[in-house]
């Protein structure tokens, strides 16, 4: 594990856009692809701001497949779509072509919506190994990532997957990939910042015994690739030196 720690936002994600620019020109460089995985909420809206300015001619963006790591059960029009704040953040301003961007079909029920969408990647893959190039996560306050929450089944879940989950605290269901499928990565890169989520990275990467029931991020260890956090000053104010 790596942990990139930052006195400014604006300097945590110039530094991310960077690292995203230099694993996807070295992907493309040896299979000629770059199968990049988003995360969603509001968090990475600089970075995919910087990925689709500065970063518009420093990547050969027709050799990009964009994936989503989770999806909220909401129609693809909707603000908390996380495919609608990417269409319009990085997907449209980069004119990506749409067979590149694999959507999650919210039009069909959650464990259908899971199923069709895991079809679609084993399909992209083309029966090797489901081994993205890139996968972003970010991590709440409660440290869940991607939509592992807290006490559901998706802690717990050990398939290389998408799966349906239902989360009780938001009365919802989402649409989210296993810890078994993330951790099969050749790179996954947490971007967290922020005071609020001082208290779950100190348990994440400090505690000892791990207990991912309750801090689901600690389940994400990749198996073959390399972890890296990008951080904030006010995110790590409680991990001890």
């Amino acid at each position: 594990m790596n942990l990139l720690i930052y006195k400014t936002l604006e300097e945590l994600n110039q530094d991310l856009a960077d690292y995203v620019i230099k694993i996807a020109e070295m992907s493309i460089e040896e299979n000629d692809r770059f199968n990049f995985v988003l995360t969603g909420g509001s968090s990475p809206k600089a970075l995919y701001h910087l990925l689709a300015t500065e970063g518009q001619h420093r990547i050969d963006w027709e050799k990009v497949y964009f994936f989503f790591g989770d999806e909220r059960n909401v129609p693809a029009s909707d603000d908390n779509y996380n495919g609608l704040m990417a269409k319009k953040t990085i997907l449209d301003p980069l004119g990506i072509k749409e067979d590149h961007i694999f959507y999650v079909d919210t039009t069909l029920a959650p464990e259908k919506a899971a199923i069709e969408y895991k079809k679609a990647i084993d399909q992209h893959f083309n029966g090797e190994d489901i081994v993205f190039d890139l996968i972003l996560l970010g991590m709440g306050d409660d440290a869940h990532t991607a939509s592992i929450f807290p006490h559901t089944t998706l802690v717990k879940d050990e398939e290389v997957n998408v799966a349906a989950v239902y989360v009780e605290k938001l009365d919802t269901y989402r649409i989210s990939f296993t810890a078994p499928l993330i951790n099969k990565a050749d790179n996954v890169a947490f971007l967290v910042f922020g005071e609020n989520k001082a208290e779950a990275l100190k348990h994440v990467i400090g505690d000892t015994e791990k207990n991912p029931d309750l801090y689901p991020s600690q389940l994400i260890d990749p198996i073959d690739g390399k972890l890296t956090w990008f951080v904030d000053v006010a995110a790590t104010k409680l991990l001890e030196d």
